[in-house]
């Protein structure tokens, strides 16, 4: 074999060995970085625990440079007479706040949260505390609407759907309050034989609220307000898996 053809072999030796050094080299390069991302993912500290003053006050500190600072005639104005236009009934579900959904400011609407946004019929025995918030904000403020919110994936109506036709006993407070919207649940099962699951719920969502509004008629202050065209009842309907609000219904 000539010199050159033995010169011509040790160099392609050569090559492969740098080429087998390279790759050995990036192998153990890419396992480093592996390592490394995992080492940081690993000692990553964890999030700071929740501190509720902290965020409240956070919260509040916002509202005053952003809104309560920019418009003192307002607020001193709501300071000497506050005159709601709204009564609103709505869920105390943490995703769904009126005032946010709405774009209400403070001063335009007087709101009670409860489980299922339901509004029981005038009963001077029992749900007291619905029936002072009714007359006090009809006959004081004399507001121009009482609306009533309901919305989708409701915990409040999966829990009266979840009560078996024909109990007579409540189990416990949140069973005793849902089943006012009882009258709700039988007319959409009468309707809807065949509807199941989240479209089963979804109707008796929307009926519940149109079984508030009509609760609400039972209620004397209301009724008259109604009857002299001073009052609206307004149903809506918040989905918040879609970003939408509709009017179900209307009385006045």
């Amino acid at each position: 074999m000539s010199e050159y053809s033995n010169k011509e072999a040790d160099t392609d030796d050569e090559h492969m060995c740098l080429n087998t050094r390279n790759e050995k080299e990036q192998e153990d390069t890419s396992h480093n970085s592996l390592e490394n991302i995992t080492s940081l993912q690993v000692t990553e500290p964890p999030p700071p625990p929740f501190d509720p003053i902290k965020r409240m006050k956070e919260g509040f500190n916002y509202f005053k440079v952003n809104e309560f600072n920019k418009n003192p005639s307002y607020y001193r104005k709501l300071a000497e007479k506050p005159e709601p236009k709204f009564l609103i009934f709505a869920c105390s579900d943490s995703r769904v706040c009126p005032a946010t959904i709405l774009n209400l400011r403070p001063g335009e609407a007087f709101m009670t949260l409860n489980i299922a946004n339901m509004v029981p019929a005038f009963n001077q025995l029992r749900y007291c505390e619905v029936g002072a918030v009714i007359r006090y904000v009809v006959l004081t403020y004399k507001v121009e609407a009482i609306v009533v919110i309901g919305h989708t994936r409701c915990g409040g109506i999966e829990r009266l759907m979840s009560i078996p036709s024909g109990q007579t006993k409540p189990r416990d407070f949140v069973d005793d309050w849902v089943t006012i919207g009882q009258p709700a649940k039988a007319k959409v099962l009468a309707k809807n034989p065949k509807a199941t699951g989240e479209e089963l719920r979804t109707l008796v969502e929307k009926e519940s609220v149109m079984n508030s509004l009509g609760n609400l008629l039972s209620y004397p202050y209301v009724k008259a307000g109604v009857t002299s065209k001073k009052l609206k009842l307004i149903g809506g309907y918040y989905d918040f898996v879609r970003g939408n609000f509709d009017i179900l219904g209307s009385k006045s």
